[in-house]
């Protein structure tokens, strides 16, 4: 048995009550129908940036190889090369959700090495690797990215799960025994009336007759 009292201020309380959570069950399908579109591109595009990403560093070490067969040990040359501190996360917002957004200026490829210590294979190692530096911040970007939306749809898929399976179900079965009984108080009402009536008129016949 319901816990409410049925009144018909409480009615029209869980009516609103009702209409609020379908809307919110309809917004949060929504919401997550939207995140998992994005997680399907997103996974699209991992793959793709992981392929490369795996080919260009192939290549980077092979050409690195290459370098240290013809120069010797670059480990000395490679100290004159400055670190890449251009790297910013900031954050957008789809749906509710903060996803990352990487600003990363890629800096112009500029030798910060004596020309006559190295040669062309070295300086196509540090360009390849360069091309890995950079497709390694978009990977880091779209994995940040796809754990986040996949946490989201998760806590979603909860929220939406408890509004259709319990809350709404809840707020449908009091509303249904309050209408019950109102109805059961509103016949009750009409034959108490009603009798009252009967008497009230089987009285005045009497009273004529007497």
């Amino acid at each position: 048995m319901s816990q409410v009292i049925p009144t018909k201020g409480n009615l029209i309380h869980l009516k609103a009550k009702e209409a609020l959570a379908k809307n919110g069950e309809v917004l949060l399908d929504r919401k997550k129908n939207i995140l998992i579109q994005e997680v399907l591109t997103l996974v699209t595009d991992i793959t793709e940036v992981r392929a490369k990403l795996q080919q260009t560093y192939k290549k980077a070490y092979q050409a690195l190889q290459d370098a240290n067969i013809t120069l010797g040990i670059v480990s000395e040359i490679a100290k004159a090369i400055p670190i890449d501190q251009n790297l910013q996360v900031t954050y957008r917002s789809l749906m509710g959700v903060d996803l990352p957004v990487i600003l990363y200026e890629k800096p112009n490829i500029r030798l910060s090495y004596g020309l006559r210590a190295t040669n062309s294979k070295f300086d196509y190692a540090y360009k390849t690797f360069q091309d890995a530096r950079d497709l390694t911040v978009e990977l880091a970007k779209l994995e940040s990215t796809l754990y986040r939306l996949a946490n989201a749809i998760r806590q979603t898929k909860k929220r939406h799960n408890a509004l259709k399976n319990v809350i709404l179900p809840n707020l449908d079965k009091d509303i249904h025994w309050i209408k019950e009984r109102l109805e059961a108080e509103d016949q009750e009402e009409f034959i108490r009336l009603k009798t009252i009536k009967n008497k009230q008129e089987k009285a005045k016949v009497n009273g004529k007759q007497i």
